[in-house]
């Protein structure tokens, strides 16, 4: 099945105004999809790790050549994508227009991931209305059905039981009438009470004005939300007066206030003040905007993929985005599209007044806590009503060149679906948490206790292959009588800076001889006036010898509470590693691109390059199968 094509065809009328028809375009019936799905349960039960390089003859990531990567980049360098068409970049100008190494084959197969969502090939960045309808989760995405790097933007569609393993499906919407003719844009769903679907999204017009569209599902009773239809009175909002036609953007799932009037809000900017715009209607279809904004905070640019959403304070389960009351919180976040980080905040949602004021205003939405502290950007999430629980998604882009993805064919994946609660021990901080389904993936297990790591040196981990993982790490310190040295502060300039307390932690995707290696560490530091703090970092500037490819230390600070110890969870998928502290405190995402430490030559380390502390680490570490992630076979029902 060719996943490039669109199953959308413009219906005439607008059924949406008296419910969406139940005759289905493309019959699907009960049997079939139950059909479907055991094929999807066996195939994945199949699935085996293959970890060793393809045969040359057998590699099947589409390569283009020279003289079309040479086209495709030729603005490369003067202006990133996407800034000229008014949305934030989707391209790095200080990477160079050449290949970042001279790759091959085998090298550029291995940086495919084999259990994060990535569409077969070409680019994707944000996802798009993720929801759970009638026994499946779907996920639509911005995607270039024509090359892996953006432009032509479309919505991809895949649908899956577990959040792991996914089925592709044809494009859910092209950008083929005014209101969105430059880019069908990012979108929210909400479920309504009687069943149907309010799919909001942004359009790009013929003249690049940014509008609110609404779409539908063709047909309620199909599972699988094949058919999607444009309503015909599009664009339901236009950017409203003081707002700039390309500052008004990515409307947010609605909630439903006591006054019976739905709200959604939406991202902009006045100045450098980054603002969220609230409206108010009772059928999607026509809108007021309200007075004032939800929220606004002075020096954070434009605000992009807005969510706003409420946790329980002392639940263990997610809440529906209309709850509101005693016990509940309300987080607000906005992607900045002047950093490209996804900032949040925690606070009280006033609904008498559709005002959002947070618990403390020096951590407010921009100038505080990030979802990601590493490569991570335009995130959403949903209410999983199947599990009662909040799904947060997350885009992670690349970090070689525009000529390496043309290379090898594809571009962007998404995360692995978080779980999203209240920290109600610190009372501060969200905790993210990879889906428990994550779990099926698990294979072989091989433990490790009380592993001395003494000062200054490295400990090797014989577990086998090393580039699919679940990584679960406990440290604890023992303080030895060394002279003080402070170091630099935070994460210092990677894991090379010594102080006395750290940095201690993991090397992961690093080869035998050391030459390439990804450090994930603790880094401990006493202020002058007794006060500990802990910092959670990911060091990529040894990740890879190709010397174009972008590499950083991200990182920050993390709460560790008396009698917690250091504690991480590290998810290693080929380039991605995904690092989660103190039980998802604080979280990193890094792409990795190894030219050595790939394949079986990947090994796993402890190292502890404090100068004052010797380190014990307890681990578990599980060997993880691939996800089955194919096209739907839609010619079998």
């Amino acid at each position: 099945m060719d996943t490039n094509t669109t199953s959308y065809t413009p219906l005439p009328g607008d059924p949406f105004l008296s419910g969406p028809p139940e005759t289905p375009r493309r019959p699907l019936k009960v049997f079939a999809v139950i059909f479907a799905s055991v094929i999807f349960l066996m195939s994945s039960v199949a699935l085996i790790i293959n970890q060793g390089p393809p045969q040359q003859d057998g590699h099947h990531h589409e390569k283009q050549s020279a003289s079309t990567a040479s086209s495709e980049t030729t603005s490369f360098s003067r202006l990133p994508r996407g800034i000229a068409q008014g949305v934030s970049a989707k391209s790095n100008p200080s990477f160079s227009d050449e290949a970042s190494y001279n790759w091959t084959n085998a090298m550029l197969s291995w940086q495919r991931t084999a259990f994060h969502f990535q569409p077969e090939r070409n680019w994707m960045n944000d996802p798009d209305g993720p929801m759970f309808y009638k026994g499946w989760y779907h996920l639509f995405y911005q995607y270039n059905p024509d090359s892996a790097v953006w432009g032509n933007i479309t919505w991809g569609h895949a649908v899956s039981t577990d959040l792991i393993h996914w089925l592709y499906l044809p494009l859910a919407m092209v950008p083929d009438r005014w209101f969105d003719a430059n880019g069908v844009w990012t979108g929210s769903a909400t479920i309504l009470p009687d069943g149907q679907i309010a799919m909001l999204y942004t359009g790009s017009t013929n003249e690049s004005v940014q509008v609110q569209n609404l779409a539908y599902p063709a047909n309620l009773s199909d599972p699988l939300l094949l058919d999607w239809v444009k309503f015909s009175g599009n664009p339901v909002l236009t950017p409203p007066a003081g707002i700039g036609s390309t500052d008004f953007r990515d409307p947010t799932t609605a909630w439903i206030g006591p006054d019976g009037l739905w709200r959604t809000t939406l991202g902009s900017k006045v100045n450098k003040t980054g603002i969220s715009l609230v409206y108010t209607t009772t059928n999607f279809i026509d809108y007021e905007l309200l007075d004032g904004v939800l929220h606004a905070v002075p020096g954070t640019g434009m605000w992009e993929c807005v969510d706003f959403y409420p946790v329980s304070i002392n639940g263990s389960t997610g809440l529906e985005t209309s709850v509101n009351g005693p016990g509940v919180k309300h987080v607000l976040k906005a992607s900045l599209d002047d950093t490209k980080m996804d900032h949040y905040a925690i606070g009280t949602y006033f609904v008498e007044n559709n005002t959002w004021i947070p618990d403390d205003p020096k951590i407010d939405v921009g100038i505080g806590l990030k979802y990601d502290y590493g490569r991570y950007y335009a995130s959403k999430t949903f209410y999983d009503q199947n599990k009662e629980r909040r799904i947060l998604l997350g885009w992670i882009n690349e970090t070689d060149t525009e000529t390496d993805d043309l290379e090898k064919g594809w571009s962007s994946l998404q995360t692995i679906p978080r779980t999203v609660l209240f920290d109600n021990a610190t009372g501060t901080n969200l905790l993210q948490w990879p889906v428990e389904e994550i779990e099926d993936l698990r294979l072989n297990s091989t433990e490790f206790s009380d592993v001395l790591v003494e000062a200054g040196t490295v400990v090797p981990l014989d577990i086998g292959t090393a580039t699919q993982l679940d990584i679960f790490v406990d440290f604890e310190i023992e303080v030895l009588e060394a002279e003080s040295v402070n170091g630099s502060v935070g994460c210092g300039d990677g894991a090379t800076d010594r102080s006395t307390l750290g940095p201690f932690g993991i090397l992961v995707l690093a080869d035998e001889t050391l030459s390439e290696l990804t450090p994930v560490y603790f880094r401990v530091s006493n202020s002058t006036d007794g006060d500990v703090t802990t910092h959670f970092c990911a060091d990529e500037t040894r990740s890879s010898k190709a010397p174009e490819v972008y590499k950083t230390v991200y990182g920050d600070q993390v709460p560790v509470l008396d009698g917690e110890t250091y504690s991480a969870r590290v998810l290693v998928d080929h380039s991605i590693v995904e690092s989660f502290a103190q039980g998802g405190r604080t979280v990193i995402s890094s792409r990795i691109y190894p030219t050595e430490a790939i394949y079986g030559a990947a090994r796993l380390f402890l190292f502890n390059n404090a100068t004052g502390v010797n380190v014990k680490a307890t681990l578990k570490i599980w060997q993880l199968n691939s996800a089955f992630i194919h096209p739907f076979p839609l010619d079998q029902i």
